[in-house]
């Protein structure tokens, strides 16, 4: 896979909204490598990658795995009530010690220390895949969503809080990129509108897209 030309133009940091930070490049090639490869083991077991059938009868085009809580809509449990019941993976701690530096990197040092996140949700996109307006509300504190993007750049749109209607803004997340959202941008809708092919970059080990999000759910 050939890197893309404007790889070589630094992409500065930019604040999309209040609360919301998007950092370019914040992983370099080696981490990336390192988080793909736990992606794989991740998606392994205990409880296997799943496309999410939606309360409407839907399915998800994005197939995931849930780490430390699964996630349902809309609620986190401790067992896969969707896929056969088993236990939920434990949250990683290299994903704690992640968050904490991407909410430092995004919001301040005060704020990456005292962020504890206890979920993530690993989403494999092939080309073809989306993700449709939506609000991370199922936690119950209003703490920082961190989001790792690897592999396949893709158009993430982010909207405002009332609805999922405009005004939004479209955001080309490549891989390494990480955004931030939080304070008044924290319940914001937001979604994928496409999958830009042929954009991994070499040397990662992976094609496709891989979105890793952490959350900290205040539940016990």
């Amino acid at each position: 896979m050939s890197e893309p030309t404007d790889a070589l133009i630094p992409r500065p940091r930019r604040d999309v909204a209040p609360g919301a930070v998007h950092l370019p490049g914040w992983l370099g090639p080696e981490r990336q490598r390192e988080l793909v490869a736990l992606c794989r083991t991740w998606a392994s077991g205990p409880v296997p990658m799943r496309a999410v059938t939606m309360p409407t009868g839907g399915v998800m085009s994005v197939r995931s795995v849930s780490l430390g809580w699964h996630w349902l809509p809309y609620r986190y449990s401790r067992t896969a009530d969707d896929v056969g019941g088993g236990a939920v993976a434990p949250f990683p701690g290299v994903l704690r010690s992640l968050g904490r530096d991407a909410v430092a990197a995004a919001c301040g040092p005060a704020e990456g220390a005292s962020y504890e996140p206890d979920a993530a949700l690993v989403n494999y996109y092939d080309d073809a895949a989306r993700m449709g307006m939506h609000q991370d509300r199922e936690e119950r504190v209003n703490a920082p969503v961190v989001s790792l993007s690897l592999g396949s750049s893709c158009v993430f749109r982010f909207g405002n809080t009332e609805n999922r209607n405009r005004p939004w803004q479209d955001v080309e997340l490549a891989s390494g990129d990480l955004f931030v959202f939080s304070g008044p941008s924290r319940f914001a809708y937001h979604g994928v509108t496409r999958i830009l092919s042929g954009t991994a970059p070499a040397g990662i080990g992976f094609d496709g897209r891989l979105n890793i999000t952490l959350r900290q759910t205040g539940l016990s």
